[in-house]
Formats: structure tokens, C-alpha cells, sequence
């Protein structure tokens, strides 16, 4: 099976969702056990990219995440990237196209799996040239699936126990990032937006669940279940957004985020906000968060959400 890499972009004033990822139907393989084949084992974490325009809404085993990255694609409009360790759901998706950007931030993770729906031709070179398990449709088409609830390209599912035998378990997340008792300091906060050009994610705080509770495009963010995503811990980091060498079908610049650096981030948790800085020295270095004296910033535990905020 091959990528189709249809078609129907974002526009200037009306943006739509890029249309890249469009798969033909997959040939089906014959299923295999564990025992035939060896690379289908637990170990590195599994990152999916997610579609987020309005038509791929609500999402499927988002809430079992342990980190979900949100950023910025052509047009002004966001996608997810769900990465997966200490437990995997039964279904994934929508599943839709890779950048370039993605590549640099995995690096963190140690050989991840990276589960996706086409990119641009001239990035799947670079794909397979990266340090990682690169699994697409047409190459693993018996963990794949469209479903009929949503129109394609936004009905693309991923089976994550085809993959991998079970979840890695919390060893594997080797993004840097602590998990505690809150530092001291900070300010109370119970709602925070985060503005992309043509998206939004707005997180209020729930004391009755001690969660922060996602919207996004000022809509209640719910997976399939009914269940509302509500993270334990929400970063705001501030990274350079620049030009890539990419372009969509319609000519549109794909945007790169750069999360090797250093800035400035607003780390939630607890209903309060802390003003933070970031670090990460190399791409294979996971991602530091220390307060303004250097000490490490803790994490609440449970789901962590990263938003990419463009600094200013």
C-alpha cells in the first residue's frame, strides 16, 4: 500500500484541514503472534500523531496518553503528538501525517516507535534516516483500521497492541521530565488560553477533580468514551517557530518548531502557575525544567500536556 498524499490544504482566511495522509485501503497481511515476530516488543514508547481539526473530534485514547505535545502545522492550525508508556488503549486515533519538527522532538526518547499517515515525500527520507521505529500504514496495515465514524482522512485508527506486546512502563519516558512535590512559589491560576493562528487551548482548573480540564477551539475536549481529558500537568513552553523547508500542496510554509534550546515555559499544576525556565542542551537530551534558582521543576502526576507557544 502506498501514501496518497492528497490534495486540499489550509487556506488564508478559511482554514481547512491539509488533507495529507489520504491512504488507499490497506492490503491485509496475515496477522502474526509475538513469537514470529521480534520486533513487537515492549520497550521504547509509542508516539502517535493525532489529528485535531474539528472534523477528527472527539479523538480516541488520548486520555491514556502520558504526554500529549500539541503544535503548530500549515495554516495556523494545530496537531497532537500522543506518546504512550505506562499503558496503551484499545484503538488510537485519527492518525494522520508527520513533520519534520517531530523528528527532533523524539529524539528525547530512546528508539521510539512512531506510528503515522504519510508525510511529505521529500520528508520520508528523513524519516527513515532518523533514530527510530518509523510504522506507517503500509507497513503495518493489520494495525490499522478506517472506521465509520468519521469521513477520511479523518478515520484512520491504530490498533497500539499490534505494535508492541504491552506498555514499557514509565522507565521509558526519557524526556527529562521530574515528577513531585509542586516547587514553591507561583501564583493562583485556574484558566489558561493558549492562542494559535487559526486554534485554541483553553485550561480551567477543576479542584473537585484536580485536574485541569482541556478545551480546545472553545469546545470541551471529550474522547470517544465521553470522558473529559484532563491532565495533571500543563506546559506552556516558548520555542522559536520558524520557516521549514517544507511546503503543503498549496504552497503553504509547514512551520518548524524548535524544541532543542533554551526559553522561557508556564508550568500548571495544583490550580497555580510557575514561571519557569527550559533547557535542552542536545536533541538527545530530555527536556529540563528548573525555577529561576536552577532547582528542578516537579511534575503533578499523571497526564502531562506541552503546548508550543510561539516566544515572542
Amino acid at each position: 500500500m502506498t501514501a496518497a498524499l492528497a490534495a486540499g490544504c489550509t487556506g488564508t482566511h478559511n482554514p481547512v484541514d491539509d488533507g495529507r495522509g489520504q491512504l488507499r485501503t490497506p492490503v491485509p497481511t496475515p496477522s502474526r503472534s509475538a513469537d514470529e515476530n521480534p520486533d513487537k516488543s515492549a520497550g521504547p514508547v509509542l508516539a502517535v500523531k493525532i489529528d485535531n481539526v474539528r472534523a477528527a473530534r472527539p479523538q480516541t485514547g488520548l486520555r491514556a496518553a502520558d504526554v500529549v505535545y500539541a503544535e503548530q502545522v500549515e495554516g495556523g492550525l494545530s496537531r497532537l503528538m500522543a506518546v504512550y508508556a505506562t499503558r496503551l488503549p484499545k484503538s488510537i486515533g485519527p492518525v494522520r501525517s508527520a513533520r519534520e519538527s517531530d523528528l527532533e522532538l523524539l529524539r528525547q526518547y530512546d528508539d521510539p516507535t512512531l506510528a503515522f499517515s504519510g508525510a511529505q515525500h521529500k520528508l520520508l527520507p528523513l524519516i527513515d534516516k532518523a533514530p527510530l521505529r518509523a510504522v506507517p500504514p503500509e507497513d503495518a496495515s493489520d494495525a490499522y483500521y478506517r472506521g465509520s465514524d468519521k469521513a477520511a482522512p479523518h478515520n484512520l485508527y491504530l490498533h497500539p497492541s499490534k505494535l508492541m506486546h504491552s506498555a514499557p512502563g514509565a522507565d521509558a519516558l526519557t524526556n527529562g521530565f521530574t515528577f513531585g512535590a509542586a516547587p514553591s512559589g507561583g501564583t493562583k491560576e485556574t484558566s489558561r488560553t493558549v492562542r494559535f493562528p487559526s486554534a485554541s487551548f483553553t485550561f480551567n482548573w477543576s479542584a473537585k477533580s484536580d485536574r485541569w480540564l482541556v478545551s480546545m477551539d472553545g469546545t470541551p475536549t471529550v474522547t470517544t468514551d465521553g470522558k473529559r481529558v484532563a491532565p495533571a500537568t500543563v506546559v506552556v513552553q516558548y520555542v522559536k517557530v520558524r520557516q521549514s523547508r517544507f511546503h503543503d500542496v498549496l504552497g503553504n510554509n509547514t512551520p518548524y518548531t524548535e524544541t532543542v534550546g533554551s526559553g522561557t515555559a508556564r508550568v500548571l499544576r495544583d490550580g497555580r502557575a510557575y514561571d519557569v525556565d527550559w533547557k535542552r542542551e542536545k536533541a538527545e537530551d530530555g527536556t529540563e525544567f528548573t525555577t529561576k534558582d536552577g532547582s528542578p521543576v516537579n511534575f503533578a502526576k499523571g497526564q502531562v500536556w506541552v503546548v508550543f507557544a510561539k516566544a515572542s
